[in-house]
């Protein structure tokens, strides 16, 4: 069983503890500036770019507007096709929906693609507190799992893993989950590949039931679409009796005319590949080919909440590509483990925090896990204006307990510039007391400026100097030059 993120510290601390990682912030720095110059190349090949990233963003407003009409007709499509869809408020009952459906199977395993939905919810876990243990069949996933860790990138879970690291952990784990590693097993990622695919291999053939996510869900026809690289997810979704896919209801596009524009948009922001190695779709059931019991859970788990805030619901037009990870300056240097969410980065510090409140300690911390530079909005593939979510946000967790000195501060900050005459007042105030302002503030003023320099007070305002010019009368400096001559 993974590791949880519960008892996770603030962002701070976490990232104070990573930043001083050599060997960490090394294996972020080499794979995070190796996809995303990928990306570059291949989006630097289409013209149209920005027009595509306006259609993708385009087709998610208009989705989620109409989010219950879509859902209806995708539940009533899937119905028609054969399947079942289940819907789950939260993590609790998409939990309990999961867990009964393999009981009723009568089997105690199951293979599983990678989901970020499935994590979200702690799905492992609460299948291993039923007895059913569930393999996690994407390498990465693979390497996470046996190495008891939790993903740090949503793309790469084990990024923060070099070579020889994963040798020793299938060297030392493998055989507890299934085929041991090989003897003599080298960091050759050939070798590394092939002893993963015999691993995993055995559990393909053998597992009767597979869990899923789901990249996208076609309102029209009912169909599920996930992509992948490895062919791993493809077995999962053909070999078994019963699937299981478990998907965010914001995954909705209505039709495959608008899946088209995501699947060039997808794969160049996440591999930086034009196209993905491996498309799989499926339709309710189909009698004699694929699984013949097929189930779709919907989950809210906060994204209803998330879609009534005007401006926080762009989050949920994330189609999970990872671009904004692999461009951010603190993600770089901290990896994903320090956010305490399966959504590390800029996303994450938007989304997290959306799903699962802001009443925690670090999930309260997670807005101010940015630098603000925007890099993350430029890249997004969908544009989702993620700095101005953050600072959204931000605003909403002063807006909670124990920030009574940060409001009472902005309340008076907001006095003083709401009236022109109290501006100036103030303005004056502060010129003549500029010699006694110290470089660095006492009391909870002192972690600003650990890290910043205290501004310079000009010694005239702006309207001062104005209005100076405008009379014609001399400034500060020349009066000094003239009586000097005198």
């Amino acid at each position: 069983m993974s590791a949880t993120f519960m008892g996770m510290p603030a962002f701070p601390e976490a990232a104070r503890a990573a930043t001083g990682d050599a060997q960490l912030r090394h294996n972020l720095r080499k794979a995070t500036r190796t996809i995303r110059d990928k990306r570059a190349a291949v989006v630097e090949e289409l013209d149209d770019w920005a027009g595509l990233r306006a259609a993708g963003a385009a087709i998610k407003n208009r989705t989620l507007r109409h989010l219950d009409t879509y859902l209806e007709r995708l539940e009533e499509a899937v119905t028609a096709a054969g399947g079942t869809v289940h819907w789950a408020a939260d993590a609790a009952e998409a939990n309990a929906v999961v867990t009964d459906l393999v009981r009723a199977t009568g089997h105690d395993e199951v293979v599983k693609v990678k989901s970020m939905a499935t994590q979200e919810i702690e799905l492992n876990e609460a299948l291993a507190e039923a007895g059913i243990t569930a393999y996690e069949t994407d390498l990465a996933e693979l390497i996470v799992q046996l190495g008891d860790d939790t993903p740090s990138h949503i793309l790469v879970p084990a990024i923060h893993r070099n070579r020889s690291e994963i040798r020793e952990i299938f060297r030392a784990k493998m055989a507890e989950w299934g085929v041991p590693a090989p003897d003599g097993l080298t960091d050759d990622p050939r070798a590394l590949a092939e002893a993963a695919r015999t691993h995993l291999r055995e559990k393909f053939l053998t597992t009767r039931v597979a869990v899923s996510g789901a990249n996208f869900a076609v309102a029209d026809t009912g169909t599920m679409v996930v992509l992948e690289s490895e062919g791993n997810g493809r077995m999962c979704l053909t070999l078994p009796e019963t699937l299981i896919s478990v998907v965010g209801i914001e995954k909705i596009v209505p039709t495959w005319a608008d899946l088209e524009v995501f699947l060039q948009l997808l794969p160049r922001s996440s591999t930086g590949e034009r196209m993905n190695p491996y498309t799989s779709t499926w339709t309710g059931v189909t009698p004699g080919d694929g699984p013949q019991e097929f189930h779709l859970v919907l989950l809210d788990n906060g994204r209803t909440d998330t879609l009534a805030d005007q401006v926080g619901r762009q989050a949920l037009r994330c189609i999970r590509c990872s671009a904004c990870l692999n461009i951010c300056p603190v993600y770089e240097r901290t990896g994903g483990h320090a956010y305490g969410s399966v959504y590390p980065g800029p996303i994450g510090a938007i989304l997290t925090p959306q799903l699962r409140g802001t009443a925690s300690e670090i999930d309260a911390s997670l807005p101010y896990a940015s630098s603000l530079c925007g890099a993350c909005y430029e890249v997004c593939p969908v544009a989702i204006d993620i700095p101005e979510v953050l600072v959204h946000l931000r605003e909403r967790v002063t807006e909670g307990g124990g920030h009574a000195a940060e409001r009472t501060a902005m309340a008076a900050a907001g006095w003083v510039l709401e009236d022109r005459r109290r501006l100036t007042l103030a303005q004056r105030a502060a010129a003549k007391a500029r010699g006694l302002v110290p470089r660095r503030l006492p009391g909870p003023g002192a972690a600003w400026t650990d890290t910043r320099d205290v501004p310079d007070i000009p010694a005239e305002s702006f309207r001062d100097q104005w209005r100076r010019r405008e009379s014609g009368a001399p400034g500060r400096n020349e009066r000094k030059k003239r009586g000097g001559r005198r």
